[in-house]
């Protein structure tokens, strides 16, 4: 790196022209890529917050609504039947499933009993398991944003600390008027890096927490739905 094109690019900035685009427009073209890859990654940690509040809110909605239907005393088949062909959230798809494998068992030619609890019970752990699969994508983007921001932030900061000593040694000019500026450009990095990163660590922790309620309900509907078909096939083999 030339220091006289560093100098050549920095002294330009005065530090009474300290605004955020100046900043961004006057800093070295690495320091800009760390600028632009953060600023993405923010809207992208923006975008996918948005996408799962909207869908958390959802499927509590829906969980909810199904569990009122469900113990309001409504009759097991015709509660199938209004969900079978479109499952819309976790508990709803858990229960399909379910009783998708009962009705094999007792519909088909040829009657299957043997093993029928736990088929069941084998359904819905893999129900459960894709449902949570669902529920977590694209959570793995806000852990990396969250843990990775800072430090790419702080490589552009350091970077144009480095400029800008170099800028100070090619112009022989150690004032505050000179050293601010591209001080102020380089920690603009370490700023967009904690823009990105702390959104993603709140988002992350919020979304982790609320997956762990939905597991524990999924899982708490299922003890009891499993227990309520194993006293009916008891009935049934009497």
């Amino acid at each position: 790196m030339n220091p006289a094109d560093v100098a050549q690019s920095v002294l330009p900035l005065t530090s009474s022209d300290l605004s955020l685009f100046t900043l961004f427009w006057h800093a070295h073209w690495i320091v800009k890529l760390v600028m632009i890859g953060l600023l993405a990654c923010s809207v992208w940690v923006w975008a996918i917050a948005i996408d799962k509040t909207v869908l958390y809110t959802r499927t509590r909605r829906g969980m909810d609504r199904f569990e009122q239907a469900f113990w309001s005393g409504q009759s097991l088949d015709e509660l199938y039947r209004s969900l079978s062909a479109k499952p819309n959230h976790s508990m709803a798809a858990l229960f399909v499933a379910a009783m998708r494998e009962w009705k094999r068992s007792f519909e088909g030619p040829q009657r299957s009993f043997a093993g029928l609890q736990m088929r069941i019970e084998k359904v819905m752990q893999v129900t459960i398991a894709r449902e949570i699969e669902r529920l977590e994508r694209r959570l793995l983007v806000l852990a990396t944003v969250g843990s990775a921001g800072p430090f790419i932030g702080l490589f552009g900061t350091v970077w144009g600390i480095m400029t800008s000593f170099q800028s100070i040694a090619a112009s022989k000019n150690t004032s505050l008027a000179v050293v601010a500026p591209g001080i102020a450009e380089a920690l603009f990095a370490t700023a967009m890096g904690l823009l990105a990163a702390i959104p993603a660590v709140i988002f992350y922790n919020r979304f982790v927490a609320e997956i762990g309620r939905y597991v524990n309900q999924l899982d708490a509907f299922a003890d009891e739905f499993s227990a309520i078909l194993s006293r009916q096939l008891d009935e049934k083999a009497r």
